[in-house]
């Protein structure tokens, strides 16, 4: 259940803009529910969208299935199930393989149980890793 009511139309002109931006830059019509309900606060939508343009959209460094896996694991950290959703579906689309799925979730996994026990033991970081000792 959300805070917030859904903003399913596009009468507030800046909001409009934006959607018509997301959809040319997207190259498609749809304008999913996250958009949607962020479209209460137009200049919200409008600093979230320039992000997620700038980022994941454009062309960058890193390559967009790359990024997309990244915000995966980001998402399933963070336990969003509505951007783990999108991004693997994303991802997908980009040809992440069934197989790159499961090692991605390994990853996933193993990172997960690591750092829980890193934590738990409250293990010191090696001088080797630290940045501010490195030569």
């Amino acid at each position: 259940m959300s805070t917030i009511k859904q903003t399913p139309d596009e009468s507030d002109p800046s909001v409009k803009n934006i959607y018509q931006d997301i959809r040319d830059s997207r190259k498609t019509n749809y304008i999913g529910n996250f958009w949607r309900y962020l479209a209460f606060d137009s200049s919200l939508l409008k600093n979230v969208w320039e992000d997620v343009k700038n980022l994941m959209v454009k062309d960058t460094i890193i390559d967009k299935k790359t990024k997309e896996m990244i915000y995966m694991a980001v998402s399933i950290t963070n336990n969003c199930s509505y951007c783990t959703h999108s991004h693997t579906a994303t991802a997908k689309k980009l040809g992440m393989t069934q197989e790159e799925h499961s090692e991605f979730l390994s990853i996933v996994a193993l990172a997960a149980k690591t750092n829980q026990l890193v934590n738990g033991l409250q293990v010191p970081i090696d001088e080797i890793f630290d940045a501010d000792r490195q030569d």
